[in-house]
């Protein structure tokens, strides 16, 4: 099951009040990196009520209200807006689940009808469209064929899952560059910042849930100072 939030410790300068970097685990760095996997319907989606700037929100409501008529019978609306993302990328348990509305499950069809000779239930015939004609016996395929997934590659006990290792803690940089932490590279970081108190360093832990992801995707395209933008606003 997915987690609802991820958490990261983040590093403020209460004097220049900005965010230094972010400790961060292989959970919520997994977490940004598939941000990237995103595709852009799912990410205007989420935007457009936080007033996106450009035209693209413009092209999604052109779909949205578009007449089905207008659509190919075998198309649905979903399968522009709402495009199928792998929600647990190699038995991850990163929350991208909650990031935005599911796509709609895709239904399969058979025919059940009969005619003289055989039970057409038993061929091999399988439509997405619950309007269409059985080849064989000319009846409407409206039996629906329940979807059986492969065996998830999270069962193999080598593989923790995601996409960065868990054996080390992760650098998240106000501008979302990230690396993997040192010591050594806190102190090179402290002294390029030019931090001369130390006392007016601050720790801070946030969660991540699906408000703060949004934020998050949101400031990224637009700002350099990310982590300052949404947890120090």
């Amino acid at each position: 099951m997915a987690k609802s939030t991820v958490s990261m410790k983040l590093l403020i300068d209460t004097q220049a009040k900005r965010v230094l970097f972010a400790e961060a685990s292989k959970d919520c760095t997994d977490f940004l990196f598939h941000i990237l996997a995103m595709p852009v319907a799912n990410i205007i989606s989420l935007l457009k009520k936080q007033g996106m700037v450009g035209s693209l929100a413009n092209l999604y409501e052109s779909i949205e209200n578009l007449n089905e008529s207008y659509i190919q019978p075998n198309k649905t609306k979903d399968t522009l807006l709402k495009p199928a993302l792998m929600h647990q990328v190699s038995g991850s348990s990163v929350p991208l689940l909650l990031l935005y509305d599911a796509p709609t499950v895709k239904k399969f069809y058979k025919c059940g009808g009969y005619n003289s000779s055989y039970n057409c239930n038993y061929l091999n015939y399988v439509s997405d469209d619950p309007r269409a004609v059985c080849p064989s016996c000319n009846q409407i395929m409206t039996a629906n064929v329940s979807y059986v997934a492969p065996p998830s590659i999270a069962n193999k006990a080598c593989d923790e899952g995601g996409f960065v290792k868990g054996v080390v803690t992760y650098m998240i940089m106000d501008n979302l560059e990230v690396k993997p932490m040192s010591t050594i590279s806190s102190i090179i970081l402290l002294n390029k910042f030019n931090v001369k108190d130390v006392g007016a360093l601050e720790e801070k832990v946030v969660n991540l849930g699906m408000n703060e992801a949004v934020k998050l995707l949101k400031a990224s395209l637009q700002s350099k100072n990310v982590l300052t933008d949404v947890f120090l606003s």
